[in-house]
């Protein structure tokens, strides 16, 4: 099974081309470009350099989510134009798991993407398996639910709370870590595929704009605001 992978979840751009789990190609563009205008041609680029052509992909891989809003919009609409179009599977992987399951430590692995204002998402991962559900969450919170007695590593987007890391947990380390297609890609091999037209970013926390509007339409059944406007 050949598979097209990629992660545009955040400012790293990562594609890879896998298969089954060998990985043929990967591309990492780690600097601040528009998402929607490189991936296209960095997919093109990498299937000529290694001569396949769109029929030869049985599969999409994409990480679905949390991270940048245009960014998850960007990589989803794209994964479903493709998989629709070449008649392809789909699956969706969390974009914490691209950013931790590189990684071999023998404790908890807690993947973070920062989410500005001092809040994070994170994930909680022991044996590269999710223990406890992926949340939106500030991270001095998070560091007060987590273990004292364990070792743990923080892996991703950790610049920002290096102080905060040191000064709360002493059982703990840290690790900058990118997106890994090629870790996303394999990860699809373990899960079934989507359906496409129902596939959506997972967010994990409402914009701006949709939390404003409901703080001043607030409701009973919040969930269907959008039928309202």
């Amino acid at each position: 099974m050949k598979i097209l992978a990629f992660d545009t979840s955040n400012k790293t751009l990562s594609i890879a081309i896998l298969e089954d789990s060998y990985l043929l190609a990967s591309m990492t563009l780690n600097i601040k470009k528009n998402h929607s205008i490189s991936l296209m041609p960095s997919i093109d680029f990498l299937m000529h350099s290694i001569n396949l052509l769109p029929k030869d992909i049985d599969r999409i891989a994409v990480a679905q989510g949390p991270g940048s809003y245009t960014g998850l919009r960007i990589a989803v609409a794209t994964a479903k134009t493709l998989a629709y179009s070449l008649g392809i599977d789909l699956v969706g992987v969390s974009s914490l798991f691209s950013l931790a399951a590189g990684i071999d430590f023998d404790g908890l692995i807690i993947p973070i993407i920062d989410a500005r204002r001092q809040n994070v998402y994170a994930g909680i991962y022991k044996n590269k398996e999710l223990i406890q559900a992926e949340k939106h969450i500030s991270f001095e919170k998070l560091l007060n639910q987590l273990p004292s007695d364990e070792k743990i590593m923080f892996v991703g987007e950790v610049e920002a709370f290096e102080e905060l890391i040191d000064k709360h947990l002493s059982n703990a380390t840290y690790q900058v870590t990118l997106p890994d297609a090629y870790q996303l890609g394999k990860q699809s091999l373990k899960m079934a595929p989507v359906n496409v037209d129902a596939f959506v970013p997972n967010y994990l926390k409402r914009v701006e704009a949709e939390e404003h509007w409901l703080e001043k339409n607030k409701e009973s059944n919040p969930d269907n605001y959008i039928k309202r406007v």
